[in-house]
């Protein structure tokens, strides 16, 4: 066997929500910053990303995190997500899991009871604390990029359901946050191809409408995700973000949660304290603390904590046979929509 290119993941879930954390076989990107990184991956050269997540090596589910030399003299690593449709500043829920590998794994030495690692992204540092017992990484809490209220109430019509109201906020990246009432559906797994297929025809109809454009970094402009959204009766918030070319995440969705609390804090429903629940599609939990306020340039915004749990399932490595007749993979309209 020869192989032209060798590749090692470990391969992490997040209350359900895939991550393979590329541990082995990529040195770095091209670029002075995370950001510049970022810009070199979706601009430049997504052969990568696009070698990572297509088939046959991938699919439409799940996402693979790239771990880089840090930018940031005060970080420990760098975090790029490379998705299905483009590689993306920040997630979550692929951070916790490539904490919980880095941990896991002992690329960085695991410490009971917990253990501090600094994410370098092109969102920003994002401080993670691992809770850790017997070996295990319990739980990760990530302090978030800030988070803040682009466009309130904005409303698009729409052929399907008329005229829509959504919030458009940035969490990491920028969200249409969507009352999933509107659409005439429940947050509930046997919905879970109608609410995608709804997401991502709202997401690039939003897109071509209204500029999400991000006040001080030019490389996290643009409208990532929609995110459904609705209020359970125990006072948790049921979410369902949904991602290009058409799925939902398994997750409760951590940029998304961040976003959600600039929302409510702008609606006067949020004090610096205060926690939400994010309940996912399949019943994952992620909590959401209010940490502090703060501002993005000239706009108010929230500091808040997000936190959830990791498991590794797999490790696997990845390779190139000079003779694949698909190299950067493919895509198929029976898996992947139009």
């Amino acid at each position: 066997m020869r192989w032209t290119r060798t590749l090692q993941t470990v391969d992490v879930h997040c209350a359900g929500e895939i991550g393979r954390v590329v541990t082995g076989g990529m040195l770095d990107i091209p670029g002075a910053t995370m950001a510049d990184k970022l810009r070199h991956l979706n601009e430049v050269d997504d052969s990568l990303r696009r070698f990572l997540c297509s088939e046959p090596r991938s699919g439409p589910a799940g996402s693979f995190c790239l771990l880089l030399p840090a930018c940031d003299p005060r970080a420990d690593v760098g975090f790029i997500v490379l998705q299905p449709d483009q590689a993306h500043a920040m997630s979550g829920s692929n951070a916790m899991c490539a904490v919980t590998a880095l941990l896991e794994t002992g690329m960085i030495p695991l410490t009971e009871p917990e253990t501090i690692v600094t994410l370098d992204t092109a969102a920003g540092l994002v401080r993670t604390t691992a809770l850790c017992e017997a070996g295990k990484v319990t739980r990760v809490s990530l302090d978030m990029p800030p988070s803040f209220v682009a466009a309130k109430d904005a409303v698009i019509d729409t052929l399907d359901w008329g005229q829509l109201r959504y919030d458009l906020c940035f969490g990491g990246v920028f969200y249409a946050l969507v009352d999933v009432d509107q659409i005439g559906l429940t947050i509930a797994p046997e919905n879970a191809r109608a609410l995608a297929t709804a997401g991502v025809t709202l997401r690039n109809a939003i897109a071509q409408t209204c500029a999400a454009r991000h006040p001080e970094n030019s490389a996290l402009d643009g409208l990532a995700y929609v995110m459904f959204r609705a209020q359970e009766s125990d006072g948790a918030l049921r979410t369902c973000t949904t991602l290009r070319p058409g799925r939902v995440d398994r997750s409760p969705c951590g940029t998304g949660s961040n976003a959600n609390m600039a929302v409510r804090h702008a609606e006067g429903r949020a004090m610096v304290g205060d926690r939400v629940v994010s309940r996912s599609i399949i019943g994952g939990e992620f909590t959401t603390q209010f940490l502090d306020v703060s501002k993005v340039g000239n706009v108010p915004a929230t500091q808040n904590r997000v936190s959830g749990q990791c498991w590794i399932y797999a490790i696997t490595q990845l390779g190139l046979d000079p003779g694949d007749p698909f190299p950067l993979g493919f895509t198929l309209s029976d898996t992947w929509g139009g």
